[in-house]
């Protein structure tokens, strides 16, 4: 039967190939009539229209028919394209393949994640030894009908004996934790409701927990601004009623509070953050009341490795740019000692726990080197890393000699190895079979000159026989904030892009820390027109190097990667066929007024600032689309639970830009239900998005879709 079954699939494959350029151009449905009302706001003198105000309301009858309106024709468009099923059907085959995760050692078992292929969530799964039979712990899937109930954070306790685990539902940063006794995979009773942007952390002797938390929203509103969050300690066996309050600073209602403990019970601390970089470490002694400050903030950034003996081990970027490891002696904090200097050349982006040593991972043009050390400091060896990409945080349990890492690049999907901590040596555990032929595709590394002369790296990634004559489609990726790294990773839809013909690249704009923290603040508050610079002019390398061409040219990003996206299209319309912003933070006048926005005024600076209002306002991707410009066919993508970047942002920069449109390329919102900000989300709704992203790019690029075979 299959033997019939095949060829009849090719041939509709085939056929909807032939009528992927129909003769009438697809038209969307006239868009949604939404009001444009007088609301303004003044800005130390500026006056700024706000007509779309009423879609910030989550609850209002209005937005919520402006909502399926939109949808309605954002469907009816995309169903319309005749590759539509063919190319869901290969992100499917793509998607599909069985994955693990690292395993890590709690106890006596070893836990790791594992999924079949097919499961909308991973599930948890525990063995007596990394290769050996492997029994469920926890299976999300079983948590919900559809998937969209997730495991947002997992802790044990240090011996094992308990697992505190997060579920999140319909993509929320709101979460329950729930307690298991490991033994017999039984619940405690113990469930410690409505907990935000935090896990449970174990106090030393097992027998309690320590979370953060905000205050309830109002039922039904996911866009209410956060405040004081609270840090609680949960006795196991008693009521969350119960849970004593650990620390809270009143003074403050901005602030992101987090506890951790040393590893004998003797110390507590408290990580105080005013946003997503820089932060400062309280302490006291645990039998103590009152906090102290060890490091100040809120200049510099300190994680805390571990705590032992009196002594605190700190990953910082105090006095060292690229950052270094150091140790404070508690009983005399003036006493620093300095395990791992900076490294002038190499950022070091991370510390693992591995046995009896520390495993630090450096950044080497966005690709990573890791380098095994003693609790010292003292220099073992290199790694030897079996390929290049980049590198998990290396897991092994105190006095194993084993350890555990992931490694993963554009072309391979994460692949798990053992590395044996006397030897050196690393050993295959786990490799993931795919439905692709790796070695048809190359990665290259360029070098761009952005405005002002910085030299920006980009990976580009592409078949090896595709010609530079400017006619290959492009999706351009990039980020560029928070100190975040894009370092080379799999992604299913990025191989069905480049299959295709197409050019998938990654730039490492201004804003991450690919080069140190002077490389995050060269993109960020006053300097934040650096990263669009950086991106448009990727672009223009892109294009300029007959990779492509601006009419097969598409740009994507998402959250901060939105706003990206968002900023250049507005600056540079010109420049691209297709727009792709995601979850994107669009009014930046505004963003901080909605549940923690408030978090990034560090990193963009807050309209209620005189001296700030100038440079938001220059490129606040909402308030800078101008009536009458040719955009780019656009598809803004959101979702009804993103409580992050609250879904009004791309609400109201859609129906500003089908107000001011002057050309005919289509502008369009997708809006997704019973999904947040993209942690947590089922497969099948990431096959659904991205079947409807490239269905849309391909044909707003004039680019042909064949099946594999015919490739």
């Amino acid at each position: 039967m299959q033997k019939f079954v095949k060829p009849a699939l090719a041939l509709l494959c085939v056929a909807a190939c032939t009528a992927c350029q129909p003769a009438m151009k697809i038209k969307p449905l006239p868009y949604p009539e939404a009001e444009r009302t007088d609301v303004t706001d003044n800005y130390f003198g500026t006056e700024v229209a706000d007509p779309y105000r009423w879609l910030e309301d989550d609850r209002s009858e209005a937005t919520a028919a402006w909502v399926a309106a939109e949808n309605a024709v954002t469907q009816d468009y995309l169903g319309q394209i005749p590759f539509r099923e063919a190319i869901r059907s290969r992100l499917t085959e793509l998607w599909t393949y069985p994955q693990q995760g690292t395993p890590a050692k709690h106890g006596d078992y070893y836990y790791f994640f594992r999924n079949d292929g097919t499961q909308n969530q991973s599930v948890l799964y525990r063995a007596a030894s990394p290769d050996g039979e492997a029994e469920v712990f926890i299976d999300p899937n079983t948590l919900s009908e559809d998937g969209t109930v997730a495991l947002a954070n997992i802790t044990f306790s240090e011996d094992g004996t308990y697992c505190a685990y997060a579920a999140s539902a319909s993509g929320s940063d709101w979460a329950d934790i729930h307690v298991l006794r490991t033994a017999d995979k039984q619940p405690t009773g113990d469930v410690v409701k409505w907990v935000k942007l935090s896990e449970a952390t174990w106090a030393p002797d097992g027998k309690s927990f320590y979370y953060s938390t905000f205050d309830l929203p109002e039922e039904g509103v996911y866009s209410t601004q956060n405040q004081y969050q609270k840090v609680y300690c949960h006795v196991l066996g008693t009521p969350q009623a119960s849970d004593r309050l650990i620390y809270e600073d009143p003074a403050h209602a901005l602030r992101y509070f987090k506890a951790r403990t040393d590893k004998n019970g003797d110390w507590i601390f408290i990580t105080a953050s005013e946003g997503t970089s820089g932060n400062e470490i309280l302490y006291r002694r645990t039998s103590g009341r009152k906090f102290e400050v060890l490091f100040p903030g809120f200049e510099s950034d300190f994680d805390i490795i571990e705590c032992a003996d009196n002594r605190l081990t700190v990953l910082t970027n105090l006095d060292a740019p690229n950052y270094r490891l150091i140790r404070v002696d508690l009983t005399d904090p003036s006493k620093i000692e300095e395990l791992i200097p900076e490294n002038p050349e190499n950022v070091l982006g991370g510390i693992g726990r591995a046995g009896d040593y520390l495993i630090a991972t450096y950044l080497e043009d966005a690709q990573s080197k890791a380098y095994q050390y003693d609790r010292s400091g003292k220099l073992v060896r290199e790694v030897a890393l079996p390929a290049i990409g980049s590198v998990g945080t290396f897991s092994g349990a105190k006095g194993e000699t084993t350890a555990f890492y992931s490694l993963s690049n554009y072309t391979s999907p994460t692949t798990i190895y053992r590395y044996d901590l006397e030897t050196g040596e690393s050993s295959l555990l786990y490799r993931p079979e795919t439905k692709f032929d790796p070695e048809r595709f190359t990665t290259d590394q360029v070098f761009f000159t952005s405005k002002d002369g910085t030299q920006v790296p980009m990976f580009v990634v592409h078949r090896k026989d595709m010609k530079l004559d400017g006619s290959n489609p492009c999706y351009l990726y990039a980020y560029g904030g928070f100190q975040v790294n894009l370092t080379p990773g799999f992604n299913p839809a990025a191989i069905m892009f480049v299959e295709q013909g197409g050019v998938y690249c990654v730039a490492n704009l201004r804003g991450g820390s690919e080069y140190g923290e002077q490389w995050h603040k060269g993109g960020m508050l006053e300097n934040k027109q650096n990263v669009f610079d950086d991106f448009i002019a990727a672009a223009e390398y892109l294009i300029d190097n007959k990779y492509t061409s601006s009419k097969k040219l598409a740009i994507a990003g998402g959250s901060n990667g939105g706003l990206l996206v968002g900023a250049c299209e507005v600056q540079r319309p010109d420049l691209y066929a297709v727009c792709l912003p995601a979850v994107g933070v669009m009014d930046m006048l505004r963003y901080h007024k909605f549940t923690i926005g408030w978090g990034w005024v560090v990193e963009y600076g807050s309209s209620e600032d005189e001296a700030m209002f100038p440079y938001l306002y220059a490129y606040s991707p909402l308030h800078n689309i101008k009536e009458g410009v040719k955009y780019p066919a656009t598809l803004v993508t959101t979702a009804d639970h993103d409580d992050r970047v609250v879904p009004a942002h791309s609400f109201k920069f859609a129906a500003q830009l089908q107000h001011a449109q002057g050309g005919d390329a289509p502008v369009l919102i997708r809006i997704d239900t019973k999904a947040g900000h993209g942690a947590g989300k089922p497969v099948s709704k990431r096959i659904e998005e991205a079947a409807d992203i490239y269905s849309f790019l391909f044909y707003n690029t004039n680019t042909d879709y064949k099946p594999v075979s015919e490739k």
